[in-house]
């Protein structure tokens, strides 16, 4: 499996992207997952809900699933600081290329998204782990960079680079053990 991350600060197109850039794999014949990162309580089931009365009951772990979907949701009792290699390894083998979003301080390899509108700073200057950066402005990056440029706005472009490198996003477990 072949793991990227997609890096930026809020409202930069992250999910834009990845969202965009999961049909233009797909139709490569490629088999994507998106592992996501989230900063706040957030929820998939609701109340009244089978799984959510259980969960309400007790149970540390859900699993719900029928013909066409799967769903886990795991209930932990004190705050817990999982890493994006965590979430990884709970995906199926079965997979050709996971789409991270979030997680920009992790290890990973990743792209930058950056948008000068947006007023927040680029981060492939501080960041090793950053091997492209895509923006609508290349004009604008605050520093020249050896990195490719990627165009934001071209999602079919972004998937044409990412598996003519995908050598380079081969995921190796045992690297971050």
């Amino acid at each position: 499996m072949k793991v990227v991350g997609f890096a930026g600060y809020s409202g930069s197109g992250k999910t834009t992207l990845v969202e965009r850039l999961i049909p233009a794999l797909r139709l490569r014949g490629l088999r994507v997952s998106v592992v996501k990162h989230a900063h706040h309580a957030f929820d998939i089931d609701h109340p009244g809900k089978d799984t959510y009365r259980h969960r309400e009951a007790g149970a540390f772990e859900v699993v719900v699933a029928s013909e066409r979907r799967l769903a886990l949701i795991r209930e932990f009792e004190q705050p817990a600081r999982l890493s994006v290699h965590h979430l990884v390894a709970e995906l199926w083998e079965g997979v050709d290329w996971v789409l991270v979003e979030g997680f920009k301080e992790s290890n990973l390899l990743k792209v930058e998204v950056w948008r000068a509108s947006a007023g927040k700073p680029a981060r492939y200057m501080d960041d090793d782990f950053i091997v492209a950066i895509a923006t609508d402005e290349p004009a604008n990056l605050p520093e020249a960079t050896l990195r490719p440029v990627l165009d934001l706005n071209d999602p079919d472009a972004v998937a044409q680079w990412l598996t003519d490198n995908g050598e380079r996003f081969d995921y190796r477990p045992e690297i971050y053990a």
